[in-house]
């Protein structure tokens, strides 16, 4: 009989003590084509005024609004670009493309399809509305205009705004590197026929594409022998590599279960057991300053803690100020088995009808079977404390396939 010396905490306990201990990474400034994914690390406000003139929106004429002549003479016509010299008095009208800098003298323009040009005159409406498809100076973003606060992820939208407002590159956090273990004597390569009592090393493939869905680099080690010598090396060069490491397995209680006892040699182990399913041997510790997680072997354990521990901590590395998904009340289409001694994840799949979210597991819940998570949307969060749930009654949804909210 074996028994772990880690007390088993809750899920938000464990939360606290990674929040506690991940630091930002570095600002840096990086430029303009290499500012997309990464989080502003300052205010950016407008130093002039956008548009800095007052331009056409639309291609038409330009005229002076209160003008009551029944032909105007169209006395040249203004491109965007270079300003013409053109001066616009009522009996005149200049010929005027969108975005081009309104002439003086006009305070309007007529679009070309409410208009009729001929033999160098042309006839507008008897009304026309001062300002009417003037975009005035300023318009979009005033001088003194907060254009993009710190913490925001820089996207296209965002990155073409710095460009409007003559910002070639910006303060930005670092995007953290990971480094992945995997660990076991029983691992093979994908590409590998397995012996007997072998698999094929799933779990730092899975783990690589999480983090590089996040747009972050990862780091693949491995597989790693089951010993002591083996992981100690290769945890230690991983987290000389890598802001934060990830191992996956050895972290149970089995006699070659090695990850708790090396990194309790190598750094701080803050807590090693978490009252969650699946997941609970999860483990948290910080190598001089660099975080990492043991994760369970079991593929779906793996998943499920990189999305409910490793993917929050990463985007708090990164500067997000956003960093929990989204969460639904949904109704159970069926029942749910649920042993009350700690929180349970479940793998489903949440659709709406009728006015209400409804959810469906997605089979066998095993923490083996990753198959229960090919194709699920949402983790239902059954509570610790609460027995079977009965179909029809509601619980919390995390939506895994939303961006995070809040």
């Amino acid at each position: 009989m074996y028994a772990s010396r880690y007390p088993v905490i809750s899920m938000e306990e464990a939360w606290e003590q990674v929040a506690a201990a991940i630091h930002r990474l570095p600002i840096v400034t990086r430029p303009l084509d290499a500012l997309l994914g990464h989080v502003l690390a300052e205010d950016v406000t407008a130093s002039e005024n956008m548009p800095p003139f007052p331009a056409s929106a639309m291609d038409g004429y330009a005229v002076v609004a209160a003008d009551q002549a029944e032909e105007r003479l169209v006395i040249g016509e203004q491109d965007a670009g270079l300003r013409q010299p053109f001066h616009v008095q009522p009996g005149t009208a200049v010929r005027i493309m969108t975005g081009a800098p309104l002439p003086d003298g006009a305070d309007a323009v007529v679009p070309f399809e409410q208009a009729t040009e001929r033999d160098g005159h042309v006839r507008v409406p008897a009304t026309v509305a001062a300002g009417a498809y003037v975009r005035p100076a300023g318009q979009d973003i005033a001088v003194g205009n907060l254009v993009l606060a710190a913490g925001t992820l820089l996207g296209a939208p965002e990155i073409g705004l710095l460009a409007t407002v003559g910002r070639t590159e910006a303060l930005v956090y670092s995007q953290p590197t990971v480094a992945v273990i995997a660990t076991g004597d029983e691992l093979v390569s994908p590409g590998q026929t397995p012996g007997p009592g072998q698999i094929r090393d799933s779990n730092s493939y899975a783990l690589a594409a999480a983090v590089r869905t996040l747009g972050y680099p990862a780091l693949r080690i491995g597989p790693v022998p089951d010993t002591e010598q083996a992981l100690r090396e290769a945890i230690r060069e991983a987290a000389a590599q890598a802001d934060m490491v990830l191992t996956s397995g050895g972290v149970s209680m089995g006699t070659r279960d090695l990850i708790k006892p090396i990194l309790e040699e190598l750094g701080t182990v803050h807590f090693g057991r978490v009252a969650i399913k699946p997941g609970k041997p999860l483990t948290f510790a910080t190598l001089q300053g660099v975080p990492m997680f043991g994760l369970p072997g079991f593929p779906v354990s793996s998943l499920v803690c990189f999305e409910m521990f490793v993917r929050p901590a990463l985007r708090l590395m990164a500067g997000y100020r956003r960093i929990w998904r989204p969460e639904q009340r949904v109704r159970l289409s069926h029942a749910v088995r649920h042993t009350p001694d700690r929180a349970e994840f479940q793998r489903a799949v949440v659709t709406q009808r009728d006015g209400e979210y409804w959810a469906e597991t997605t089979g066998n819940q095993v923490s083996g079977r990753l198959l229960s998570l090919v194709g699920a949307n949402a983790l239902l969060k059954i509570p610790a404390g609460v027995d079977d749930v009965a179909a029809g009654e509601s619980v919390i949804a995390i939506l895994i396939d939303q961006p995070e909210a809040g």
